[in-house]
């Protein structure tokens, strides 16, 4: 009896180091993301452009065009925040270590103080124009 144990417990120590190789990791992923605090959002007629907090006293701004939000591209996605005390903010996913997707969460109503309002004498087109990744300065 000692001997079976013995050759079971042998057995078993050594095929586990192979059924842990072949076993598949679910806990790694090629995404990652970066959430950062939305300041203000300027809708514009050639899409978004994004004001954030990228500092303790810094700002930035990134121009995201509206053929990101088709379904076709999905490099954008933009959900509307319902009632609460929740802040807009901008998730911005990477794959491999390369701009993804990022997705806008912004108040749900234009009358928020997040929202802004370009006036009609600013054209900012050139900005939106050619824009292939998000270059987010932290």
């Amino acid at each position: 009896m000692k001997k079976l144990f013995l050759f079971a417990a042998l057995a078993v120590l050594c095929l586990a180091p192979l059924a842990a190789q072949q076993a598949p990791k679910y806990n790694e992923s090629e995404l990652y993301y970066v959430n950062i605090p939305i300041e203000k959002i300027y809708p514009y007629s050639k899409g978004y452009a994004v004001v954030y907090r990228s500092g303790v006293n810094q700002l930035g701004t990134v121009y995201i065009p509206h053929s990101w939000f088709r379904r076709d591209s999905l490099k954008a996605e933009l959900l509307k925040l319902g009632p609460g005390k929740r802040k807009p903010s901008m998730s911005i996913f990477y794959k491999e270590g390369e701009f993804h997707a990022v997705r806008l969460y912004v108040a749900r109503h234009g009358s928020d103080s997040t929202w802004g309002i370009i006036g009609s004498n600013i054209n900012i087109d050139d900005r939106f124009e050619g824009v292939e990744t998000l270059d987010v300065k932290f």
